[in-house]
């Protein structure tokens, strides 16, 4: 993902969701025949689809807060194994000629696709989340992750016992590295000399790295065996296979996207996930949902950072408050990332 020279700020004012997805799959849609006037946000997702308890589920949780609040039609289609960009296109150039608006395309692998997609469609809006397209009637969605990052880092360096921590990312790609990035500078401001073990699942999408459970376990039990004792995932619906390693060798998970302490397909393993690196995708599908709404679409790059509380840190996990010190460092570091006193790497 390329680097944005001027990010412009959305205020969105978003309360976390509370939202929890379904965890089943398939393609959904409440439109019926009704008029397309009364068609209002879809979402086509990323790898990993609705029920990845990460997300798409984020994403899930804005499409519903949307559809109870202005009580339209809404549709979320799953994306399909070995799509190519022309499936993409057609896929939400579709949604919108049924008269939905905003289309959102949820991952930076809709880009090429929602580019062309809005340029036949003018009068629709588009969204993206992660990307940047650049077009009139685009609404670029990109997070901070590298923010929320360095806060879990914080966490995993005040809560470690034996001075090793563990990072895995779902693909090596840049998006990836930022959440990488801020989580090792995250330990290391905080604890001068912890180990951070990394390891990315696969090279590309398309191999797994954000749908394989059993991809991030093996990492998982790998870092676990060389004394890992905390292991932040930023793996999507690999991350579950994280978690579970985790649980099960009785050592601190975190977290990502949504709060995961309290995703039901993960309530057996919700002790061990100390807290979640947030990024409010839902928050910024509803907004540019209800701008749509409003007739003010936003357009251009909207970047949801620590200051709008576009990205932070779960308090959920009762046990979140017992680490001693955490608390108190997470606060400052907040505190001197919104004044500028930390600036966040992003690679």
């Amino acid at each position: 993902m390329r680097r944005i020279s001027k990010l412009t700020r959305v205020a969105v004012g978003v309360a976390s969701l509370g939202l929890v997805a379904t965890a089943c799959g398939g393609t959904s849609s409440d439109s019926g025949d009704s008029d397309s006037s009364e068609r209002g946000v879809a979402i086509a997702y990323d790898v990993g689809g609705k029920g990845d308890q990460s997300f798409n589920d984020a994403a899930y949780a804005g499409l519903t807060k949307a559809k109870d609040e202005f009580g339209y039609k809404t549709a979320d289609i799953e994306p399909t194994e070995g799509e190519t960009d022309a499936d993409k296109e057609q896929r939400l150039a579709s949604l919108a000629k049924q008269g939905y608006n905003p289309v959102i395309g949820v991952g930076f692998a809709y880009g090429p696709a929602l580019k062309a997609a809005a340029a036949k469609y003018p009068d629709t809006t588009f969204g993206i989340v992660d990307s940047v397209v650049e077009a009139k009637n685009v609404a670029s969605l990109v997070f901070a992750e590298e923010q929320a990052s360095y806060l879990a880092g914080v966490a995993a360096a005040k809560a470690t016992k034996s001075d090793v921590v563990g990072f895995v990312g779902g693909v090596d790609i840049p998006l990836i590295h930022k959440f990488e990035a801020g989580y090792k500078q995250g330990v290391e401001d905080t604890k001068p000399g912890v180990q951070v073990l990394s390891q990315y699942l696969t090279q590309t999408a398309e191999e797994g790295g954000f749908a394989s459970p059993d991809k991030g376990k093996a990492a998982a039990e790998g870092q676990i065996e060389k004394k890992a004792d905390v292991l932040y995932a930023a793996a999507g619906l690999s991350g579950q296979g994280v978690i579970e390693a985790a649980a099960k060798a009785k050592v601190w998970a975190i977290g990502v996207d949504s709060d995961q302490y309290k995703q039901a397909a993960l309530a057996p393993y919700k002790n061990s996930i100390l807290t979640s690196a947030l990024k409010d995708v839902g928050g910024a599908v509803y907004a540019l949902s209800k701008s749509v709404k409003d007739g003010k679409p936003l357009n251009g790059t909207k970047t949801f950072d620590l200051k709008v509380n576009g990205v932070g840190l779960s308090e959920s996990n009762p046990e979140y408050a017992k680490v001693p010190g955490l608390q108190d460092a997470v606060n400052k570091a907040k505190e001197e990332i919104n004044n500028g006193t930390i600036k966040v790497n992003t690679e």
